[in-house]
């Protein structure tokens, strides 16, 4: 079998190396997946700016963000001032299938595309709470967590979609009217803190590791200029799960081990459960945004507890 191809006019080379290390996937099993399931995963990356995970030959996975030199010119992309890093970034706009074929070959894995589109980087189209649990308790409290978060939703007349993070945990994603992207924000945090009143015995907001006393943390954080794993993205895990769409109903039968780049094209048939199980955009309740802005942001408080309790350590 060749180790080179075409496809939509992309060069694919060595295709039957080895993907990743202790695996026996190659790189024509991840091109032909994301193939595969291109009408589904396109839709939630198109028009978003867009971050991958790759994985070069020999060595450990990293994040790319800003395109590379090399970069084909008809790869569209979009230029965002990052704050942290003092500079321009070009990110890709992957629109087509042309595009992602194109990522596949430069063995990008992973695609977190932000949850605005590039138009309108300051109004979020979707709120996200990440539902992770602890380490080695399996998937069950992420279920029972993310049962929390559908009713905290419920009370405050929402709903949302649910997948599995194709790592540990859940996303819930909560389609959004437009709004200023501090309000959606908040919003989150007070659904998630409703969430954790809910049984604070199953769930925590703690942003510090040390304070979860072994709950599954309900992370508000990914707002904003955040990203999150795509539907159908493969993910640089044992086994190559991918982050898939999962009824509520059938969410306590399944497992993240259960949907991987081989098993997931034959679970879809002709459907794309995702958008199928997408509510319509929502307004935010101006009583939630308000709770929420009355809570601290978690990445803030928790770097302020962090130089407290350094400043206490030294003190004693």
């Amino acid at each position: 079998m060749s180790g080179d191809d075409e496809r939509a006019g992309v060069p694919l080379t060595n295709l039957d190396q080895p993907l990743l290390a202790g695996e026996d996937a190659t790189k024509r099993d991840l091109v032909d997946y994301l193939d595969a399931v291109r009408d589904r995963i396109l839709p939630g990356l198109a028009g978003r700016p867009l971050s991958v995970m790759r994985v070069l030959r020999g060595q450990k996975p990293f994040m790319q963000k800003n395109l590379p030199k090399y970069t084909p010119e008809w790869v569209r992309r979009v230029p965002v001032w990052a704050e942290a890093s003092k500079r321009e970034v070009n990110y890709a706009l992957c629109d087509d299938r042309r595009t992602l074929l194109w990522f596949a070959n430069q063995r990008a894995i992973e695609y977190h595309p932000t949850l605005s589109l590039a138009e309108s980087r300051d109004r979020p189209t979707h709120l996200i709470l990440d539902i992770d649990p602890p380490p080695g308790d399996g998937f069950t409290p992420a279920v029972r967590a993310a049962l929390l978060v559908r009713q905290a939703l419920a009370d405050a007349g929402l709903a949302g979609a649910v997948k599995t993070s194709g790592a540990k945990g859940v996303h819930v994603f909560v389609p959004v009217e437009p709004a200023p992207a501090e309000d959606v924000a908040a919003a989150t945090r007070a659904l998630a803190a409703r969430a954790e009143r809910l049984d604070p015995a199953v769930a925590t907001t703690a942003y510090i590791l040390e304070d979860r006393e072994g709950k599954v943390f309900l992370d508000s954080t990914r707002a904003g200029g955040a990203t999150v794993a795509a539907a159908y993205s493969p993910r640089i895990r044992p086994g190559l799960p991918v982050s898939f769409p999962v009824a509520w109903d059938d969410l306590e039968s399944v497992t993240p081990a259960d949907f991987t780049i081989r098993t997931a094209p034959g679970l879809l048939g002709e459907g794309d459960p995702w958008a199928e199980a997408m509510p319509a955009p929502q307004r935010l309740d101006a009583a939630l945004v308000a709770e929420g802005h009355e809570i601290p942001v978690a990445r803030v408080a928790a770097m302020h507890e962090g130089k407290r309790r350094a400043r206490a350590r030294r003190e004693s």
